[in-house]
């Protein structure tokens, strides 16, 4: 008996439950398994604006240019705020002089209210045939009147104080624009899309410079709902940059919980993330953000916000 075709049979058969098998477990893999080639790097960016208004009249940085933590970015003219300088310490000495003088006429009121009061006690104490009514009244008038009078410069001294303390405060606030005429940055990292040069006109509270904090960088992998059940905090990943040939190892930080709804706005769409699921021919399912913490980048990796990534996760055994 031939047992050729049998053979031939069961190794067709074979063949075809290898490539069912083969085919099941690459369809499992792209649909369910945690990976995606929507990945973006990203990172802090700061928007630099001086806290006073003026002319620029250096610009210390380059386009793309690294800077320290510290270092002077950028110069507002700083010579109308030496002037203002000058103007509240001056200030500041002549409330100084009038809180002298006003202690000065406090102190002298002081001594004639004590005075006039010891004169009108003592008047009191005598007979009535020794000093006349008459004089008695006269010198608790004139009490009186210097007791007005201290009340009146114990008022003036409290304001000279209220005076003297508000150039003081003026003068601080002076010396501080003075200080912050200097813009310095707040953290290392890349300034980036320079478009400031000496001559123009700055003004407090608007941008006029972006920084990239170096050391801020992270990825966002923008994972399919039909695979975010797999995914969990602490779950490694393989992140590759596109066109690279290097992974660069890290983590699950966190997982977003919320992304807009376009069939059903709740008024917060500016505030979640806005993952669009549509392409011209097919709608895609719905994409979560999952925020990757990068563990260490390896030296020659040059990353820079905007990237695209592709990202891989296994998972953490300890985290289960």
């Amino acid at each position: 008996m031939n047992k050729q075709p049998f053979i031939r049979i069961a190794v067709t058969l074979l063949v075809l439950a290898v490539a069912l098998g083969l085919t099941y477990a690459i369809w499992q893999r792209y649909m369910y398994s945690p990976w995606t080639r929507d990945g973006r790097v990203r990172a802090n960016v700061i928007n630099l604006s001086a806290d006073v208004s003026g002319l620029v009249k250096e610009v210390r940085v380059k386009d793309n240019q690294w800077v320290r933590k510290g270092d002077v970015l950028y110069v507002i003219d700083p010579d109308r705020f030496r002037y203002a300088v000058d103007q509240a310490d001056a200030d500041s000495a002549r409330a100084r002089a009038q809180l002298l003088q006003a202690e000065s006429v406090m102190n002298a009121s002081l001594f004639e209210s004590k005075m006039r009061k010891d004169q009108a006690t003592r008047r009191e104490k005598l007979a009535g045939d020794v000093v006349s009514e008459e004089i008695r009244s006269d010198y608790n008038l004139q009490s009186r009147q210097s007791q007005s009078a201290l009340d009146a410069a114990r008022a003036a001294y409290a304001a000279a104080q209220a005076s003297l303390k508000a150039s003081l405060v003026r003068a601080d606030v002076a010396h501080l624009d003075l200080v912050r005429s200097e813009v310095h940055a707040p953290t290392d990292g890349y300034i980036t899309n320079l478009n400031l040069y000496p001559g123009d006109f700055a003004t407090a509270g608007v941008a006029r410079m972006a920084m990239i904090d170096s050391n801020s960088f992270w990825v966002y992998g923008y994972f399919e709902e039909t695979k975010i059940q797999r995914v969990h905090v602490g779950d490694h990943a393989a992140v590759r940059l596109l066109g690279g040939n290097v992974d660069i190892g890290g983590h699950v930080d966190s997982i977003a919980s919320g992304i807009v709804d376009r069939d059903n706005p709740t008024g917060s769409g500016e505030l979640l993330a806005n993952v669009d699921p549509i392409f011209t021919w097919v709608r895609l399912a719905q994409r979560v953000p999952v925020r990757i913490h990068l563990d260490r980048v390896p030296p020659g990796v040059h990353l820079a916000m905007g990237m695209t990534c592709t990202i891989v996760l296994t998972p953490d055994k300890t985290v289960r």
